[in-house]
């Protein structure tokens, strides 16, 4: 039988404080979208990363990689949101044999809409909470721990660095 490795009293103190923030910090997101916007947390990032896209469109596998979603995860939830309005599916022009998701313009008034609150939210609940270096510190420790998880770099990759031209 191997010695565990346990972790000291800080180290446990500091891990309990990140499991509370992932349980917490989701509900707290969602429950401000479905107040504000009637979306989940998901159907919002999902609006927002095809607001972000080239003509507002990708084939639904770059969707799901780009929402760390199942394929049929994100065809349960575009269908809702297709029959909302907010986003239409259509053959892919370059392979027949893949789907599109295209944010609609309803769509893109939602997303145009909901950001404020939910940027509020974020601002809320993190950035204002932290200290500048403690979000540059947060933000680095978090993609050290993402490159553990996702190897790939498959849900990280739909995003770039920022620079510091940016406005954030």
């Amino acid at each position: 039988m191997t010695e565990s490795n346990w972790l000291s009293a800080e180290q446990l103190d500091d891990w309990l404080s990140v499991v509370a923030v992932v349980e917490l910090l989701p509900g707290a997101l969602d429950a401000q979208l479905q107040a504000d916007a009637g979306l989940s947390h998901y159907e919002y990032f999902l609006l927002a990363q095809l607001s972000e896209a080239p003509e507002r469109t990708l084939r639904m596998t770059e969707l799901a990689g780009a929402t760390n979603a199942t394929l049929p995860r994100l065809s349960h939830v575009v269908k809702r949101l297709e029959q909302r309005g907010y986003i239409e599916r259509f053959p892919c022009p370059s392979d027949k044999r893949a789907t599109n998701a295209r944010l609609t313009d309803e769509g893109w008034e939602k997303v145009v809409d909901t950001a404020p609150g939910h940027v509020g939210a974020v601002r809320r609940h993190v950035v204002d909470a932290l200290e500048p270096a403690q979000l540059r510190a947060l933000g680095e420790a978090c993609a050290v721990i993402l490159a553990t998880l996702d190897p790939p770099a498959g849900f990280a990759a739909r995003r770039q660095a920022p620079s510091a031209d940016d406005a954030v």
